[in-house]
């Protein structure tokens, strides 16, 4: 006779240290749970809906400026630290943690249109349209005080020059700093004239940008509607591409080098966004697209003579398209969203997805290869955004607009920032909120649930869904309406022509005019 028993050693479930992780038994054969989909789809669906129901990325908004928010910088040996100039001159560093001014910098007479901080985090480097160049020594964090009033910081030198500057940027190892104007020069921190200048055309440089990850190669927008791609190895420009509208902000992908983004300016209430690898952006005026153009590959060879390029850019009719620059007469994938133009772009610190700032009042997040925008955020007394920046650690979105204010969010809408403990200041509050190792896990599951059914109606409804502001809930009504209505013209004038005497240019084909070298 045979006895089926359960038997069960201690030594196979009994931890030998308390440190020990706990063993479990599981069977995984798929005929004993039957309602596992069931039951991992009302999760997804809870957990959707429970997204929705704890969004508030707005956490504060910090005052201090009395002119409109030009240009922001973050400092790259500081977490919490970020840098704003203003219409009117004057520049803050400000702590993100407790959202309060630790210093000025008093000294430009016109708009700051430009801020960058060297790799160390140690020199500040501004400009604008009262034709200086001012360097400055940013306090060290010791040194900071909760009161700053009184704290005014001296510049360290100021260099004048022949016209205004519109953007500033800063190598990213090195002592090397580039300015765009009525030409793009090169400057070295200890020397008063620029070591290096160049020109393609007589038209303004309107942005300037250094590779992250080539030091010497740097890519400028100008007035004149042009992308052109610098190498400071050569005694002249490398690249040079002819876009619909003017550019205004050009971004570099902080993980995939040979990517940058770029946005265009507004030209009679029109802006394009234009981006490159993973992301080169350009917003093209009142009503925005995206082409993004991603670099799949550069040649590291000084003329930068074999770069193969996926582009995105931002055309005027409101879409964002996805160009791959070995294919230039055809956009790759089409993006949606904004309803005017514009304004910046900044990437996250993984290179997945950006935030831009638009003239429509509204702060944006694209992944870098989604067709629509993954959030909006909107606020009744936020006014035109001009700039707009991720955290150094991507957690935090700060935007700056025409209200003076610098406002912070979340870049999860719904993420958990944890309770903090009994600390004594707000500083250390905002070091404290952290989530216990169950909740992490718990939102890592939730995350994956939702992943796995976004494809279904109910999920894919809620997920997608956003409350908007009634004018861009309107101007995107009339948007698709007119887009309808155009579509019905050239399909009715194609019916009533004699075959072939029309062509059918469909939409991915119309924004690069040409090419230069």
């Amino acid at each position: 006779m045979k006895v089926k028993v359960i038997s069960r050693s201690t030594d196979e479930f009994t931890r030998e240290r308390s440190q020990d992780l706990q063993r479990v038994f599981r069977n995984f054969d798929p005929t004993l749970r039957t309602q596992e989909k069931a039951v991992e789809y009302v999760r997804a669906l809870n957990a959707a809906k429970l997204d929705k129901i704890f969004a508030r990325p707005f956490i504060g908004a910090m005052d201090g400026h009395i002119d409109a928010v030009s240009a922001m910088a973050k400092n790259p040996a500081n977490l919490k630290w970020l840098f704003s100039g203003s219409m009117d001159g004057d520049i803050r560093l400000w702590d993100l943690a407790t959202r309060q001014t630790v210093c000025q910098f008093p000294g430009h007479q016109g708009a700051v249109r430009g801020l960058t901080a060297s790799a160390d985090g140690r020199v500040l480097v501004s400009c604008g349209t009262d034709s200086t160049v001012r360097l400055w020594n940013v306090p060290l964090p010791s040194h900071a005080q909760d009161d700053s009033s009184d704290n005014e910081a001296k510049p360290l030198a100021t260099y004048v020059w022949k016209s205004a500057f519109w953007g500033v940027d800063h190598q990213e190892n090195g002592e090397l700093f580039a300015t765009a104007g009525a030409q793009v020069d090169i400057w070295n921190h200890n020397r008063s004239q620029p070591i290096n200048t160049f020109e393609w055309g007589k038209d303004t440089a309107i942005s300037v940008r250094f590779n992250p990850g080539e030091p010497n190669v740097l890519a400028t927008s100008g007035s004149d509607r042009s992308i052109t791609i610098y190498d400071l190895r050569l005694s002249s420009p490398a690249r040079k591409i002819i876009m619909q509208t003017k550019t205004n902000s050009i971004a570099w992908n902080p993980m995939e080098p040979m990517n940058f983004t770029a946005l265009n300016v507004q030209e009679k209430r029109k802006s394009v966004f234009y981006t490159w690898v993973g992301a080169l952006l350009f917003t093209y005026g009142l009503r925005l697209d995206f082409v993004l153009y991603n670099l799949l590959h550069v040649s590291s060879h000084a003329a930068l003579g074999c770069w193969l390029l996926t582009c995105y850019l931002a055309n005027e009719d409101c879409n964002c398209y996805s160009y791959d620059v070995r294919k230039m007469n055809e956009a790759r994938c089409v993006h949606r969203d904004h309803v005017s133009a514009v304004m910046d772009i900044d990437y996250s610190p993984t290179g997945r997805e950006f935030v831009t700032g638009s003239y429509d009042r509204t702060v944006r997040i694209f992944q870098y290869n989604g067709g629509h925008s993954r959030e909006i955020y909107h606020t009744k007394r936020m006014q035109r955004v001009f700039c707009v920046k991720f955290s150094n650690d991507g957690s935090y979105i700060i935007s700056g607009s025409d209200d003076t204010n610098l406002r912070l969010w979340k870049a999860k809408a719904s993420e958990q920032l944890g309770v903090p403990e009994a600390v004594s200041s707000i500083a250390e509050s905002f070091a404290c909120l952290q989530l216990l190792p169950r909740e992490r896990k718990n939102h890592e599951y939730l995350e994956a649930v939702k992943n796995r059914y976004k494809h279904l109606p109910e999920v894919k409804r809620i997920v997608r869904h956003r409350h908007l502001p009634k004018p861009i809930y309107k101007a995107a009504s009339l948007r698709r309406i007119m887009t309808d209505a155009q579509r019905k013209k050239d399909e009715r004038r194609r019916a009533h022509s004699a075959p072939g005497s029309i062509i059918n240019k469909p939409l991915r084909k119309r924004r690069i005019i040409k090419e230069v070298e």
